[in-house]
């Protein structure tokens, strides 16, 4: 590269990284108060917490990366422009094909990038997120039962468990359990109880010296048995049948589908490289501020077109899944109007008085 061009990579680079840094914290703290939410809930550990938020800035990264260098160019060229130094610049002889240069190094740096998150690390972290979630909520929901007070077991039907005081080693005292098994009902009544498993996928409560009712409520037939000794069997939901959303989806699994909604996540994943170089392309001529314009002029503008692109990737989305779009167009024609907008706008030579729109 030459002086100039390292320049202006160096100026986009910087307002590409600053900008997405304020992004991912603005969208962060809001994550973060859902993780402290479900931390306080559910006892979450420190790590935890942090792990949680790590994974969610790597998810956060595939959609932070093309808007960050969207912005970051226009932010660039807009401070150059506004300072006269694309102006100097050009008057030596440097073309729009020229700034493009070092745009386009960026925007295929970014799009590998992308290309790594969104088809390997995106999904990885949106399934650990869920697992680590899932796994630190059970532990905490099934941990050791707090004496005097109900806890509910969505499992085997539903359990309901109480116990009127806990010792020291960890017996129960004075247990009362409920469990649902079809039209039967089990009521179990016992001096005391241990919980084995605790944290545990599968659990079992075993309880000693007490009574089982079991009957059909409303009917007058039920069944009394002493026992010196029986035992409650818990198994808690899998924490691996959790995220069964298609965004989570292992990329390999998604090549070759025949399921419209592989289909549509395949290229959704390839939309965010794709629409991060045609974006690039797009900017260098949008982002040509008029004599005395501010160099923030054209930020609405930048926004604007950023929402509707995005904004119609998901309306493509939704009709190919809903089978209203053949999968052979699905998102494509979406990057095809962005080529054309781009091709037209380098025909005229990036005029934007030509653009009245954009001016």
């Amino acid at each position: 590269m030459r002086i100039i061009e390292r320049y202006i990579f160096r100026e986009v680079l910087q307002n590409w990284l600053g900008v997405t840094l304020v992004l991912l914290v603005i969208l962060l703290s809001n994550s973060l108060a859902t993780v402290l939410s479900h931390a306080v809930q559910g006892g979450f550990g420190g790590k935890v917490v942090l792990t949680l938020l790590w994974l969610t800035a790597i998810q956060q990264f595939v959609v932070l990366i093309p808007v960050g260098l969207f912005m970051g160019i226009m932010l660039a060229l807009g401070r150059l422009g506004h300072e006269s130094e694309l102006t100097a610049m050009q008057a030596c002889g440097l073309s729009n094909r020229k700034v493009l240069k070092p745009v386009l190094w960026l925007a295929m740096l970014a799009a590998a990038i992308l290309v790594w998150l969104s088809f390997e690390h995106a999904p990885f972290a949106a399934r650990k997120a869920v697992q680590l979630r899932s796994e630190e909520l059970r532990k905490a929901r099934f941990s050791s039962l707090e004496p005097g007070r109900f806890s509910t077991f969505s499992s085997n039907g539903g359990i309901v468990f109480y116990a009127e005081s806990i010792d020291g080693q960890g017996v129960l005292h004075n247990v009362y359990a409920e469990r649902a098994n079809g039209d039967v009902l089990e009521i179990w009544i016992a001096k005391r109880a241990i919980q084995q498993g605790i944290g545990e996928q599968q659990q079992t409560f075993l309880l000693f010296d007490g009574q089982r009712y079991e009957g059909v409520p409303g009917s007058s037939q039920f069944r009394i048995i002493d026992f010196s000794e029986g035992g409650i069997p818990v198994g808690l939901p899998s924490v691996a049948e959790s995220g069964a959303s298609t965004d989570m989806k292992d990329s390999a699994s998604l090549l070759g589908s025949e399921d419209l909604q592989l289909r549509a996540e395949l290229q959704r994943r390839l939309s965010s490289p794709l629409m991060v170089l045609i974006l690039s392309v797009l900017a260098v001529p949008l982002a040509k501020l008029k004599p005395r314009q501010g160099r923030y002029a054209k930020v609405g503008y930048f926004i604007l077109l950023y929402l509707f692109y995005s904004g119609l990737i998901v309306i493509a989305g939704n009709a190919m899944t809903n089978g209203q779009l053949p999968s052979w167009m699905g998102m494509w024609w979406v990057h095809g109007l962005g080529v054309l907008l781009a091709g037209w706008l380098w025909y005229s030579n990036g005029k934007t008085s030509s653009l009245k729109f954009w001016t």
